[in-house]
């Protein structure tokens, strides 16, 4: 038998995983902030680990030990998930605290951390993709499963035809991610758009490798096209998934729509100027990321009350 951890071990826990969210989450914040206290918390707290295993697979360590931590992070969800772990609150760790009571009072799906976890270990092999389905699979990882996990904390009506849903909502999140960071990701020796669709457009990206300096790489061919043809891609995929919206609550559906929105708003920037996004990272400012997740939460409200200001 275990104890819990004392309460105010816990409040702690959670405020330490909203400010790392406050902090980092430079997307998600405006959407998760819309929700009431205890899915705030709880959904910090999951951004938080994902943000912990995100930032093992980008950071500077050698490959082995990024690989051996990746491994430690896996152990961990998996004691979590399954029940065995110790006292979270005897390894000091407030964001394995804030999640273990937060998986006490939701239904959230600690297994899907190991998708996750799947994702970033094929970053750090760096592997590349053949097709979209080869992509598609990596994105479910990495993206899909933070939808999965979202939705958890989030409830809905009708649990399993929400599910496909919110995992194709992040797989539209993982592509816009992608078509913004071409540049950033060769810099970093990393390249996700799909062999075949390089080719049919005949593109060529270079990453920088090991001898190059810092964010170099080469881009070569009729990359604007490929990018609008990707974007169009991403498009289908926020379609279906913003069929979950009426299968959520009020204000889960104001902070989907929130982060949905925002990403939605960048993708079409980015269809809109692609030459831009292949020079340098693209990004929305904060006031307007602030108006996006404003009307999501008005828009919810009037859809909620048949179209009623």
């Amino acid at each position: 038998m275990t104890l819990s951890a004392p309460a105010a071990d816990v409040g702690a826990a959670y405020r330490q995983c909203e400010t790392i969210t406050r902090q980092q989450a430079k997307n998600f914040a405006y959407g998760i902030a819309l929700l009431p206290g205890d899915k705030r918390r709880a959904l910090s707290a999951v951004y938080a680990l994902a943000r912990r295993i995100d930032d093992i697979g980008d950071g500077a360590l050698p490959v082995p030990e990024k690989i051996a931590a990746l491994g430690a992070a896996r152990q961990a969800v998996t004691a979590l998930a399954d029940g065995t772990a110790a006292d979270a609150a005897a390894t000091g760790d407030p964001v394995l605290i804030a999640l273990r009571d937060a998986a006490s009072r939701f239904r959230i799906p600690l297994a899907a951390f190991g998708e996750l976890i799947d994702g970033c270990e094929a970053d750090v092999r760096g592997d590349a993709y053949q097709t979209f389905d080869q992509l598609e699979h990596y994105c479910r990882c990495v993206a899909g499963s933070i939808g999965r996990l979202s939705l958890g904390v989030f409830g809905s009506a009708d649990q399993p035809a929400a599910e496909p849903l919110s995992d194709a909502l992040g797989i539209a999140l993982q592509l816009t991610n992608i078509l913004r960071d071409i540049r950033e990701d060769l810099g970093n020796g990393r390249v996700y758009l799909p062999a075949e669709d390089l080719a049919r457009f005949g593109c060529v990206l270079i990453p920088a490798g090991p001898e190059g300096e810092a964010g170099e790489g080469k881009i070569e061919g009729a990359m604007a096209d490929l990018i609008r043809f990707e974007a169009d891609r991403a498009r289908q995929w926020y379609a279906v998934g913003m069929q979950l919206m009426p299968l959520l609550d009020r204000r889960s559906g104001a902070c989907t729509g929130a982060m949905a929105g925002i990403y939605r708003r960048l993708l079409e920037h980015i269809a809109a100027n692609p030459q831009a996004v292949l020079a340098s990272r693209m990004s929305l400012p904060g006031r307007e990321k602030a108006m996006i997740a404003a009307a999501a939460l008005i828009g919810i409200g009037r859809r909620r009350s048949g179209g009623r200001p």
